[in-house]
């Protein structure tokens, strides 16, 4: 069995330091691991998507509409543009910040209003402050490893692991605030 997580967030975020913690724990479980990065602008605040498929033997990166067991979402637009992707029996798990698009900054568009309501109505939703846990933390560029906390809960894989994987990913300099960031994230109950 296959298992398949979208990781969904704008330039910045850390959405590709998030997929190489998950990919080094699910390694260190002796998983088969593809992963795939699709970067829109991200330097200028694009989306950012991640693809990260695991189990036994992965053949292919690409997680197809519908086949997500996880979305961890970033911020609230990027989380409505992946949702289509998950599972009937998925969990999207969305931090509740904003972050205006270009068009919006310029006046062009209006941000959606009523999208966290929106998609608890279509699946499994677990809504996160993660930006306010990150700054606990100690900075608002926590939020990623905050998400994977609330993650780790929804998952098999012990809190050793993923501890390991992120002392192992992660920069000494940036370490101590990090798990501080997860501890957070894996103590919050959205539920």
């Amino acid at each position: 069995m296959t298992g398949n997580i979208m990781i969904v967030g704008v330039g910045g975020q850390g959405t590709l330091l998030t997929s190489r913690i998950l990919g080094t724990l699910l390694l260190s479980q002796g998983l088969d691991v593809k992963l795939s990065e699709v970067h829109g602008m991200s330097q200028r605040g694009g989306s950012v998507i991640t693809y990260v498929r695991y189990g036994e033997k992965v053949y292919s990166p690409i997680i197809e509409a519908g086949q997500a067991d996880y979305v961890l979402a970033f911020e609230q637009l990027e989380a409505a543009r992946a949702v289509g992707y998950l599972r009937k029996d998925g969990c999207l798990l969305v931090n509740t910040q904003k972050l205006e698009p270009m068009p919006v900054i310029t006046g062009a568009m209006a941000y959606p209003e009523g999208l966290l309501a929106s998609m608890q109505k279509r699946c499994r939703t677990l809504c996160v402050d993660a930006l306010s846990l990150a700054e606990q933390a100690g900075s608002a560029k926590c939020v990623n490893v905050v998400m994977l906390g609330v993650l780790a809960r929804q998952m098999k894989f012990s809190v050793d692991a993923w501890t390991q994987a992120i002392r192992t990913t992660v920069p000494e300099k940036f370490l101590a605030m990090n798990e501080k960031a997860f501890a957070l994230g894996l103590q919050y109950s959205a539920e």
